[in-house]
């Protein structure tokens, strides 16, 4: 450990003069007043000076980025609303990928301005895009650029890099600074040299199963609520589904949905064809299904990469399932961290991939920092004004109490700019007929050890749809009068945003059949299987699914940043408005599943899974903080056709 540097000076270099000239500020100005303009939100908050463990090594490195604000960031944010706008005159006019980074994008200027500064402080520019410009240097170097010192903190068992106080600019480059990350290195960083490993062992589900609500009751089990209840379907498939939310005779043609992810599925292309066929699906036309990779992975330990492609089989299977006819691109980040996701979230916009993107992943909002808040909305902004419209799951721990010890929402699931997606119980019956739906949350109780009864019904919650009142985000206009001031206050008294917006299918216990190639038990073998799955993670493709059926009904015009116009019909014939008791006496399935989760070798264990019980949140009449506004309902997608 080092003693403590004395405070830094701001300098001005000749190449930073250069830069203020073509930014417009006078040289003498920006000599004579030097001044510099913090970035809001660079300090994370768990670096307090508790857990400070002292100053970092000076030739320690830093790799960071400085996101660009553009010519007009404020502008970017207005323009976005008027087109999302059900009620504004600009509603629906979108621009082009040129023609909004022309209107809002950097200047070349401003990139100069702001690689001149980088470079007068000793640091080396690694890349630039529209976005952003990327540095790697020594410690001393990003203190001298951005006017801060970098402390190590204790952070659980481990030890990270985080700035002192808030980094800051020189004042003749604010207004072309957006903010910085990668000050804090918090979760650290892995090696690029990593391969993708094959997929992962097999999962299986156990049977009984029921072909469709109620199909298969459980006659030989005790009863639960009074009555004797189903097996857990096998599966739902694309016919339920789209019977479920109304799709009707719309398939989603002429319409482009992307799905992004970290890595990518070598057998995607295999998968995705085969449960088609098994499935009744329509299958793929050539071309339907494209892919969109970096040159090379990293972090694929750290991240878990073969997890994710169970994530990516999901997401491709259930959008084709809802919507067989539109188009999907797979944009796969190069690792789970947030400047590769940020990178294909950026593809998309940059160059207009799809004008639907769905996005089964997220963090909880203590593990967000306002510096990448601000360049997620960036994206999402740039987004809007094209006519792009995210959907992020809402995630799957509830309230997340359970899994984080602090009640709240996730990211970026409660952005101002996207559609939150959170989760049914979903009970579709014979014939295809929409039954009922629950808020998803499960509580599991076992079978005892005589078979007589549920050991401790209704049991321990183990999962459910996110929700919740927002601590960072202000109360978006569109759910001013619609989400009850309970919730929209429930954090601060002037309202913040609410989370989810609209919501689909997400238990796994309701599920939706999946078709894979996976890792069979003796490591070496690999095969194509088939497994039930949920979680928000389907419930965002679902809604993208729907997404597209209804841009179809709109003659193909996209439906943008959707949020105002789903708002604008609550209430209405197009959702159903999901409760946690429907039926008025409590609801449960039984499940039979493998130990070892993929054959009877380690035995079998039963349980029955109560529905609608999520954490301390609640479906209720009207919006609520588990299904948002509701579900799609028969109404939904053809309220958007143009007549």
């Amino acid at each position: 450990m080092r003693s403590r540097r004395a405070a830094l000076r701001a300098s001005v270099s000749l190449s930073l003069l250069i830069g203020t000239l073509a930014l417009g500020i006078p040289a003498t100005q920006a000599a004579d007043n030097p001044g510099r303009d913090k970035l809001a939100g660079t300090k994370p908050a768990w670096a307090t000076n508790r857990v400070d463990k002292g100053a970092t090594s000076d030739d320690a490195q830093v790799a960071a980025r400085v996101y660009l604000r553009g010519r007009d960031a404020a502008g970017l944010a207005a323009y976005a609303k008027a087109v999302s706008d059900p009620e504004s005159a600009s509603y629906g006019k979108y621009l082009s990928a040129s023609r909004a980074q022309a209107r809002f994008g950097a200047t070349k200027a401003q990139v100069a301005a702001v690689k001149g500064w980088l470079t007068s402080a000793g640091l080396k520019v690694t890349g630039v895009t529209q976005h952003y410009v990327a540095v790697s240097g020594d410690v001393a170097a990003a203190e001298k650029a951005f006017g801060t010192q970098l402390h190590n903190y204790t952070k659980g068992a481990r030890t990270y890099r985080a700035p002192a106080t808030a980094a800051s600019v020189p004042d003749a480059v604010k207004d072309a600074v957006l903010t910085v990350t990668g000050l804090d290195n918090a979760p650290h960083l892995a090696s690029h040299k990593d391969q993708l490993p094959p997929p992962e062992t097999v999962f299986r589900n156990a049977g009984p199963f029921s072909t469709y609500h109620g199909s298969n009751v459980a006659k030989s089990l005790p009863d639960a609520y009074g009555t004797k209840i189903p097996y857990a379907v096998k599966g739902y498939t694309g016919k339920q589904l789209r019977a479920a939310y109304g799709a009707g005779k719309r398939t989603g043609k002429g319409v482009r949905i992307a799905i992004t992810d970290a890595y990518a599925s070598p057998t995607i292309a295999y998968d995705a064809a085969t449960y088609a066929k098994r499935n009744g699906d329509a299958a793929w036309r050539t071309g339907q299904l494209s892919q969109v990779l970096p040159a090379k992975y990293t972090r694929t330990k750290e991240c878990g990469a073969a997890g994710w492609y169970g994530e990516e089989t999901l997401d491709v299977e259930a959008a084709h399932a809802v919507a067989p006819d539109a188009h999907i691109t797979y944009v796969g980040a190069a690792s789970c961290y947030d400047e590769d996701l940020l990178d294909s979230l950026s593809k998309i916009v940059d160059n207009h991939l799809a004008d639907i993107v769905s996005n089964s992943w997220g963090e909880t909002e203590d593990a967000q920092t306002p510096d990448l808040a601000a360049a997620y909305d960036q994206v999402f902004q740039f987004g809007a004004v094209e006519g792009i419209g995210f959907y992020y799951s809402s995630g799957d721990d509830g309230d997340e109490v359970a899994s984080s010890g602090t009640k709240q929402v996730d990211i970026p699931a409660s952005s101002a700019w996207v559609t939150a997606v959170g989760g049914t119980s979903l009970a579709v019956g014979k014939g295809d007929a929409y039954l009922w739906e629950t808020g998803w949350g499960t509580q599991k109780a076992e079978l005892s050890a005589d078979g007589k009864t549920w050991a401790g019904f209704p049991g321990a919650f183990t999962s459910g749809a996110g929700g919740g009142t927002s601590r960072t985000v202000a109360e978006p206009y569109w759910q001013k009068g619609v989400v009850p001031d309970a919730l929209a206050r429930a954090n601060s008294a002037d309202g913040n945003r609410v989370v989810p917006d609209i919501a689909a299918i997400a238990d796994p216990n309701t599920g939706f059949l999946v078709g894979q190639t996976q890792t069979l038990p003796d490591g070496r073998t690999q095969a194509y299987d088939e497994y039930r799955l949920g979680g928000t993670s389907l419930a965002a493709p679902v809604i993208a699914g729907v997404q597209a059926l209804a841009q179809e009904a709109n003659a193909g015009k996209p439906l943008g940043f959707a949020n105002p116009a789903i708002y604008a019909r609550h209430g209405s014939k197009a959702y159903h408005d999901v409760t946690d008791n429907p039926t008025g006496s409590g609801l449960a399935v039984a499940r039979v599943d493998f130990v070892n989760g993929y054959d009877a070798t380690d035995g079998l264990t039963t349980s029955a899974r109560s529905l609608g019980k999520d954490s301390s949140l609640s479906a209720v009449k009207g919006y609520d903080d588990v299904t948002g506004v509701g579900t799609p309902a028969g109404g939904y997608v053809e309220s958007y056709r143009r007549r």
